[in-house]
């Protein structure tokens, strides 16, 4: 259950891991159906249309309120097994782009390793990229003012400097 809290560690930076459902409360929350107000349990454990359900029908006459004396814990460990999976879920989706860089990304980075400036050849050599992706991102690399554009003084040719 609180294996992220022990080590003190989550897989998503900034955020804590979900607060997890307690059996304890779950049962505090039956004990309301002897007053009259049933399946409040069934909402706590992320089963809203159960909960309506037993409020409508006071627990079906009762039988279920009281069936579910005894299934309390095993909803609210599936609803904790159920928590525990979204929140690992979205951690690995939180590190997933970072592992696969963009294209414009992967252009950056050959162009802080060859020193900021590059020409559109050695752009789609040092990428892989085919020449169109190429030009489609060294205009993008411009429009985003990561780079601008300027004719070498020697050459002429057209070379692209990067802020990197």
């Amino acid at each position: 259950m609180g294996s992220f809290r022990r080590r003190g560690t989550y897989p998503l930076q900034g955020q804590p891991p979900p607060s997890f459902l307690n059996v304890g409360v779950a049962y505090l929350l039956w004990c309301a159906g002897l007053m009259g107000i049933c399946g409040l349990q069934r909402f706590y454990v992320g089963q809203p249309v159960v909960g309506i359900v037993y409020l409508i029908t006071f627990g079906l006459c009762g039988f279920a309120q009281f069936i579910d004396l005894f299934l309390i814990p095993g909803m609210v460990d599936q609803r904790n097994t159920y928590l525990k999976g979204r929140y690992l879920a979205l951690a690995e989706q939180a590190e997933a782009p970072s592992s696969t860089p963009t294209p414009l990304h992967r252009l950056l980075q050959v162009a802080k390793e060859q020193g900021g400036v590059l020409s559109a050849a050695q752009a789609a050599l040092y990428t892989g990229f085919d020449a169109k992706q190429v030009e489609e991102l060294l205009f993008e690399a411009q429009r985003l003012g990561y780079a601008h554009v300027f004719n070498d003084p020697e050459t002429g040719a057209v070379r692209y400097q990067f802020d990197v």
